[in-house]
């Protein structure tokens, strides 16, 4: 499959559009599906344009088999504890995972204004924004333990958003995951949409109201995409991350974790999972 590099379409961004609790995650994780789990993780430097990036990979060096792989698109505070506890819980699951840097040099950041700032410039620059999704789906090809047949993307938040644009312009991936993600994005074609999509939602993310949801779901079905949309009641925005609580209650957002929503979605990306990894 042939990507195509993002069209240069400007998204209106709202300051708190995409803001998510910056915290890592501490819900459990699930049994390796090998006999024994010897965890291997760390920084790993690469590049795309310009830009020196440092993201992370985790997987079980116990076996030598190859296995699927993961590529995680963290919220907009950047590439903090959170997405790396995903990546070890995926890791657990029996896949490779890579945390992609979006906005370079490992960079984290702890306020919603920052947040904004960074993640602005790849609402506004989709180009640029599939230059570093590919950067990182490349990156993480070159490991030996990657069965490249078998590929997925993850985002939540801000990175839900960049991997639901990845995929109604191409990416080579068998599917993609959006937690609480924006549903807005580049118009979705149906010569260039080959991944499958699973999407995540709060049904009462304030972020993302009924009306993106609507129109999201009528640009899905005009151009027959497969794709499955779970809406998750009482959830809001950023309802996957422990750490959105106080994070919410910090910055007068409404942000919170939500349990039940966290540990369905989970499970949905696992099922699905072993539906486009058939």
């Amino acid at each position: 499959m042939k990507y195509v590099a993002f069209l240069p379409v400007l998204l209106t961004i709202n300051l708190f559009l995409t803001s998510c609790g910056d915290q890592a995650a501490k819900t459990d994780t699930t049994a390796a599906k090998t006999d024994s789990v010897r965890l291997f993780e760390g920084s790993v430097e690469y590049s795309a344009d310009t830009a020196k990036l440092i993201g992370f990979v985790a997987y079980n060096e116990a076996t030598d088999q190859k296995r699927p792989a993961v590529l995680v698109i963290p919220e907009w505070w950047g590439l903090n504890e959170y997405p790396k506890d995903r990546a070890r819980q995926l890791a657990n699951l029996g896949y490779i995972a890579f945390v992609a840097d979006m906005y370079g040099n490992g960079l984290v950041v702890d306020s919603p204004s920052l947040a904004n700032a960074q993640a602005s410039r790849f609402y506004t620059n989709p180009a640029l924004a599939g230059s570093r999704f590919m950067a990182a789906l490349n990156k993480l090809k070159t490991y030996p333990q990657v069965d490249s047949s078998k590929l997925a993307a993850i985002g939540y938040c801000f990175g839900g958003s960049i991997v639901l644009n990845a995929a109604k312009l191409g990416a080579p991936v068998n599917g993609v995951v959006s937690f609480h993600g924006d549903l807005r994005g580049v118009p979705a074609d149906k010569k260039l949409l080959k991944a499958k999509i699973l999407v995540a939602h709060g049904a009462a993310d304030s972020f993302v109201p009924q009306e993106q949801v609507d129109a999201f779901k009528k640009q899905m079905d005009s151009i027959g995409a497969d794709y499955t949309f779970k809406a998750y009641p009482d959830a809001v925005h950023a309802f996957t991350n422990p750490g959105a609580t106080a994070i919410g209650e910090k910055f007068g957002l409404n942000i919170k974790y939500n349990a039940a929503a966290d540990t369905a979605s989970w499970k949905e990306m696992q099922d699905f999972f072993g539906r486009i990894f058939k």
